[in-house]
């Protein structure tokens, strides 16, 4: 667990996320049990699991600005509506959520390690992926509505 620690430091990972990356990690360990693999898995398995719920973290921060967004622009938009419209561009694999996916951990790891150059473009790349991703949300509603 001490070997967490250290990551502690990347905004929005807590005490929480560490332990629930850990169980993450223990459970894959656990079904791999009985079988020869060697350190480089093993290592892949926690770098993976790092990586992967760092991101999710991050991109769920997002989603919440997309979703905070969408309801300034239009009060009469519920937000079951918004998320709906997010499930459709996720289905299709929309590239501005994908941007923003990528964008939203990058700038997590850049402030965290203080790239503040890095992270100041992140985040207006961000707020334009963002604003895009709105853009979409609120049209599909409108072809909706009539």
């Amino acid at each position: 667990m001490n070997f967490f620690k250290p990551f502690m430091i990347i905004k929005g990972i807590d005490e929480n996320h560490i332990r629930e990356i850990y169980q993450d990690i223990q459970i894959k360990l656990a079904a791999m049990h009985g079988t020869n693999f060697d350190d480089v898995l093993m290592y892949t398995i926690v770098v993976s699991s790092l990586t992967t719920s760092i991101r999710e973290i991050q991109f769920k921060n997002s989603i919440q600005e997309v979703i905070r967004s969408a309801k300034k622009q239009s009060a009469n938009l519920s937000k079951k509506q918004i998320q709906d419209e997010l499930e459709k561009l996720f289905m299709v694999n929309n590239k501005y959520v994908s941007i923003l996916y990528n964008l939203s951990y990058i700038d997590a790891l850049a402030e965290s390690f203080n790239y503040l150059k890095t992270a100041h473009i992140c985040k207006i790349q961000k707020s334009k992926c963002i604003n895009r991703i709105v853009n979409l949300v609120m049209s599909a509603n409108d072809k909706i509505s009539k």
